[in-house]
């Protein structure tokens, strides 16, 4: 199968091409392995917009490995941080109130499943990201500093402190005071950050004093666990620790004067690391909520919640269909329909099943490649003929749902061509997987997000018969008959035409008995189209609905 990556007609295809062209070891020569890093502070629900980053940086960890280079993707989970504000979908928030200035890590868990507030944020993350595909290297920063990991970097922090504080006062209105000190101190006896350093012997020796307590105590950087470094400092240290070569950031950070401006001179005037490869990636809004995604206004959806309607295929196709500095919304209306019918198309382009020039399947199919939970799956699925590839439109399969209550395994068997497609081996486990999961989202669809007027549910038989006049008796009767017939050898055009038919020869306008017909299944004036709705139903169910016309 053919792959589309060496083109660069892909952003993800491109950064890789940069990171390998301009990243060299100490020696000038290529790098063995490149370090893609991303990270975030477990203070609050980890919600979408955040999963940007985390997703732009494993597409360009994949689009490395396409290219047969070593890729290392580390996400750092920032849960040393300091807990300043409790976000307000957060339970038990009086609870809460008493960790405040704590580390994140020290707080309890509000729902008192996990060891810790920053575990149960953690976790909530980890367990779904294998869903969409995304398996980082995690790394727990509270655990790196209690075991001083960080000690030379951040000896070396103390020893540049004036050159550090005149950078950072480039882009201040404000000069940061003399007595400034490029790290903050948990205290031993409040367990808070309230605390002022007093004295550094020029090596290992930090001396604090707790403001809260009145009590100092000296500390030795490589045995101590209460120093941090402050975000903007901690930030380049952590480039040059884990020997980074690529990490995107939001636009807030790439503003002029923002964090990563800062990192970048600190990266290489204190630690001498040049700053990665980078690019700013844009907000991602909730349609119809307007707004940047904030957790600590708890207004957030989270990755889980958006897998509840998207398979985890058409998540990563959101992201790596769209450019990262391109603002987007999510969507759980009417466009979930369009969204799941763009990325079958995506799919047909990359099967060659439609036509179309070389620069958009090009493009569609490296699309397509990059939406894939792993390239095994595209390995697996290499042998296979493009005429085998069985499609599940989303807005039928949401029909066959609504017809079928919402049996999954009735709704897919119900696709024509699954049962020969099982039986040849040609419809697999994989595929299987996909059909459920795609079924399921559809279900959750309408049931949480789907307008009144796009669910329907099949009458019983049992209802008390609509009041018809002459000729609309007789078209049902005609109908009727045509069904006891055997309606599933027509196509539907065949069928719609035979419906046109007999609403002329009972002198009623078609479109009339279309609204009839809707009304008498569903009790709605509209529904599925027609021709395929009734051959799914099938002549037992209509016979039940239409016999007591």
């Amino acid at each position: 199968m053919a792959s589309y990556h060496e083109n660069l007609t892909h952003w993800a295809d491109q950064n890789a091409q940069k990171i390998i062209g301009s990243r060299r070891n100490a020696n000038g020569e290529a790098k063995e392995q490149y370090v893609c890093a991303s990270g975030i502070t477990p203070s609050g629900t980890v919600h979408i917009g955040n999963f940007r980053e985390i997703i732009s940086v494993d597409l360009v960890h994949r689009a490395l490995l396409d290219r047969g280079v070593k890729s290392r993707f580390i996400y750092s989970w920032d849960d040393y941080d300091v807990f300043r504000k409790i976000p307000k979908n957060m339970p038990n928030q009086e609870k809460l109130k008493g960790f405040l200035r704590w580390p994140i890590v020290d707080v309890p868990d509000p729902w008192e499943n996990e060891g810790s507030y920053a575990r149960a944020n953690e976790v909530a993350v980890e367990s779904v990201l294998p869903l969409v595909g995304v398996t980082p290297e995690y790394l727990y920063q509270a655990e790196k500093y209690r075991a001083s990991q960080y000690a030379e970097g951040i000896r070396t922090a103390l020893a540049h402190r004036d050159k550090i504080r005149a950078i950072l006062d480039e882009h201040r209105t404000s000069p940061l005071e003399e007595n400034w000190w490029p790290v903050s101190v948990f205290s031993s006896f409040s367990h808070m950050d309230n605390t002022e350093i007093t004295a550094w012997d020029g090596e290992w020796a930090l001396t604090y004093r707790c403001l809260d307590t009145g009590n100092e105590e000296t500390l030795d950087l490589r045995e101590s666990s209460g120093v941090k470094l402050f975000w903007r400092i901690d930030w380049p240290m952590r480039w040059a620790f884990e020997q980074v070569d690529f990490e995107p950031a939001g636009k807030e950070h790439h503003s002029a004067g923002g964090s990563f401006d800062t990192a970048k001179q600190i990266s290489q005037a204190v630690y001498g690391y040049p700053a990665p490869v980078t690019f700013k990636y844009d907000f991602i809004s909730i349609k119809g909520q307007g707004g940047k995604i904030s957790s600590s206004l708890g207004n957030v959806v989270s990755i889980s919640d958006v897998l509840e309607v998207y398979q985890g295929e058409i998540v990563r196709y959101l992201f790596a269909g769209t450019r990262p500095n391109a603002e987007f919304a999510i969507s759980f209306d009417l466009d979930v329909i369009k969204i799941y019918e763009d990325y079958d198309r995506c799919e047909r382009l990359f099967y060659g099943l439609e036509e179309a020039n070389e620069k958009r399947r090009g493009k569609e199919g490296r699309i397509y490649e990059l939406s894939q939970i792993s390239p095994e799956i595209l390995d697996r699925r290499a042998g296979k003929k493009p005429e085998d590839l069985i499609q599940l439109p989303f807005r039928h399969l949401c029909n066959l749902l609504l017809i079928n209550n919402g049996n999954i395994r009735a709704a897919i068997d119900a696709f024509p061509g699954i049962a020969e497609a099982r039986d040849a081996g040609t419809f697999d486990a994989e595929d299987e997987r996909r059909a459920a999961e795609r079924a399921r989202c559809a279900w959750n669809w309408i049931q949480e997000y789907a307008p009144e007027d796009f669910r329907f549910e099949v009458h019983s038989g049992d209802e008390a018969p609509l009041a018809l006049e002459d000729g609309q008796r007789r078209a049902v009767a005609a109908l009727r008959e045509l069904v006891n017939s055997g309606i599933t050898g027509f196509e539907d055009k065949e069928l719609q035409d035979r419906i046109y038919g007999i609403a002329r020869d009972a002198d009623i306008e078609p479109k009339e008995f279309f609204t009839l017909l809707y009304r008498i299944l569903i009790g709605k004036e509209k529904g599925p189209r027609l021709a395929g709705f009734l051959k799914t139903l099938g002549s037992g169910r209509l016979e039940k609905i239409l016999g007591k016309y």
